[in-house]
């Protein structure tokens, strides 16, 4: 006899969706690791489930084991992966066919900017530095998931922020940032190279992940001349794509469809009123949500 779906359990979805994306940086791992946490809820006894003093703690400790395995079996498959890797971006709302109660809640804990320095995080500094700073989980609650104590955890988290304040720059204002997307788009479209300068800081960087699926610079570009010469190259062969403003990971972004397929999804970091970061989304596989 099938177990009927309980609505309390049910309403925790979106939550441990949000929590697992921004442990795993990919929607794809996120969606597996909340399926997993569901299917070993519904694998006890009816009888084991309403023993469960609270059914959200127990599916967030769960969800928060599953993502720290992931977590530290992804650094093996990185390994084996073609080219750069980055997290997948998501799309803004009204931008993606996905069902609203799964949406991911776009804030300053889901740009791609903090998403690259969480990744760059062990496995454990990234569960405890998510769980406490983002979700303001207590320490002890934490402990319990990666299996160590409340105070190793308060020094992961510490160690985590460190990282995270190393790699913080002041971001520009929305307004300033979503003028100077649109200024590498016109540039872009225009192929002039002079206007790309004119909005990348000088000691900017091009980072493009394809996964080895599609044509992609395989290497990060350095600098803004370096990369002006080169993005322009690539739209002048470029013909049959359109460039479009999109909001990227709660950031303006820009995204390129060809026949109207989203081919490329471009997210950015601007400093000190140029762009200082680009990472390019090449990887189909990580498309998805921009069906």
């Amino acid at each position: 006899m099938t177990t009927p779906p309980d609505p309390e359990v049910l309403r925790e979805r979106r939550r441990l969706i949000n929590l697992a994306y921004r442990l795993l940086g990919s929607l794809t791992e996120a969606e597996d690791a909340v399926q997993e946490t569901y299917a070993r809820w519904y694998a006890m006894s009816p009888a084991q489930r309403d023993a469960v003093e609270s059914p959200g703690a127990w599916l967030t400790t769960v969800a928060g084991r599953v993502c720290l395995d992931l977590l530290g079996s992804a650094r093996a498959r990185r390994e084996r992966y073609v080219g750069e890797w980055i997290p997948e971006p998501l799309p803004g709302p009204g931008e993606s066919p996905a069902d609203p109660a799964e949406r991911v809640t776009l804030d300053e804990s889901v740009t791609m900017a903090l998403l690259v320095v969480l990744d760059a995080m062990t496995p454990a500094e990234r569960v405890a530095f998510v769980l406490h700073d983002v979700f303001r989980y207590p320490f002890a609650d934490i402990a319990r998931i990666v299996g160590r104590t409340p105070a190793a955890c308060r020094q992961l988290a510490s160690s985590a922020r460190r990282r995270v304040r190393a790699a913080d720059a002041p971001a520009a204002p929305p307004a300033r940032q979503a003028d100077l997307v649109r200024g590498f788009k016109r540039a872009w479209e225009a192929r002039d190279v002079d206007a790309l300068l004119a909005v990348l800081d000088p000691d900017a960087t091009a980072v493009a992940d394809s996964g080895g699926r599609a044509a992609a610079l395989p290497h990060p570009v350095r600098g803004a001349r370096e990369i002006a010469r080169r993005y322009v190259g690539i739209a002048r062969a470029a013909t049959g794509v359109t460039l479009l403003e999109r909001t990227v990971n709660g950031l303006p972004g820009l995204v390129a469809r060809e026949d109207g397929v989203t081919v490329t999804v471009f997210a950015f970091h601007v400093v000190d009123d140029r762009i200082r970061h680009i990472w390019v989304m090449r990887n189909p596989d990580k498309l998805r949500a921009w069906a």
